[in-house]
């Protein structure tokens, strides 16, 4: 094992895009680390859980190698999917189109959105996109704002570690309610779960899926989820900046009845509601006798900002 960050990250993608990388506990192994390790060191390194990237990566080469003229068929049983269907259907919902048409699809190349820039480039070769790297520029606003609250997000799930267990679900203010068509925000485990999940039902919507399953309050669980979240969010909103859509509309069928949002309102809808769970939550944190006050939990994006850029 080596000690620098970068040969540490390329290691644990060795083991994401392995041959023997099928499943979570191979990746794990050749890793040398536990699969519960594994995952949370990956997820917090890339903004991706290893499942997710190695599907999006091996989709990506796929695509790779049907726009230079190989079958659907070989490129399937390469891919490692066990059906050419299970392999198009997979694909289909990817890129959005089957990859018998990949050839007429070409222009968009063979990329999918990804939260880290990382992406399928030859046979042998991953690329770092340059202009989706984890550090945004202080110009891009939206990614920064978007990437403050995942980070903050991360920073409150860590600090709630803290709390006892009748502390975490202790009603701190009873009968609050943000929102009319959501659950109380009562407790500490209340404001998190709406933190790390409140997100799921948009991104169900927007990628056409049925309503989520939000899981549990439960800590370890919300800690678990919430780098899958945070990647798959924070690839969606970069792949709007990237196609200019943020006045496209959503008719979204998960409401009842029906109701059409712009990309825009969502995303401006989820930071508001966010900021104002956060500095709740600190809130009650304090009162659980956590030092909100520390270095770790300060909520500034200033702050942030400069720790996350080497001080500038």
């Amino acid at each position: 094992m080596t000690e620098n960050g970068a040969d540490r990250l390329r290691e644990l993608l060795d083991a994401v895009l392995g041959e023997d990388g099928t499943e979570l506990a191979g990746m794990a192994a050749d890793a040398h680390a536990s699969a519960f390790h594994f995952s949370r060191q990956v997820s917090r390194s890339t903004g991706e859980a290893p499942v997710a990237l190695r599907r999006r990566v091996t989709l990506e080469r796929a695509a790779w190698y049907l726009l230079r003229g190989r079958s659907v068929t070989d490129v399937a049983f390469d891919s490692g999917y066990d059906s050419v269907e299970g392999f198009s259907r997979a694909f289909t919902r990817a890129f959005g189109h089957p990859p018998s048409t990949m050839a007429a699809a070409s222009e968009r190349g063979h990329w999918l959105p990804a939260p880290n820039g990382i992406h399928f480039h030859s046979p042998t070769v991953l690329y770092v996109d340059a202009g989706e790297t984890v550090e945004e520029t202080a110009g891009d606003v939206v990614t920064m704002m978007v990437r403050h609250d995942l980070d903050d997000v991360t920073a409150l799930l860590e600090a709630a570690a803290a709390v006892p267990e009748t502390e975490y679900r202790r009603v701190r203010l009873p009968r609050n309610q943000i929102t009319a068509w959501q659950e109380p925000d009562e407790s500490i485990a209340q404001v998190l779960h709406h933190l790390v999940t409140d997100k799921l039902p948009w991104l169900a919507s927007i990628e056409g899926g049925d309503h989520p399953d939000l899981g549990s309050d439960d800590l370890d669980a919300l800690t678990l989820m919430h780098p899958t979240v945070a990647g798959r969010w924070l690839a969606l909103v970069r792949d709007i900046e990237r196609r200019q859509a943020w006045s496209d509309r959503v008719i979204d069928a998960l409401c009842e009845p029906p109701e059409s949002f712009l990309l825009s309102q969502i995303v401006t809808h989820v930071l508001t509601f966010a900021a104002h769970r956060r500095l709740l939550l600190r809130m009650m944190l304090r009162e659980a006798g956590v030092d909100v006050l520390a270095p770790a939990l300060d909520p500034d994006p200033i702050i942030w900002h400069r720790n996350r850029s080497g001080g500038f």
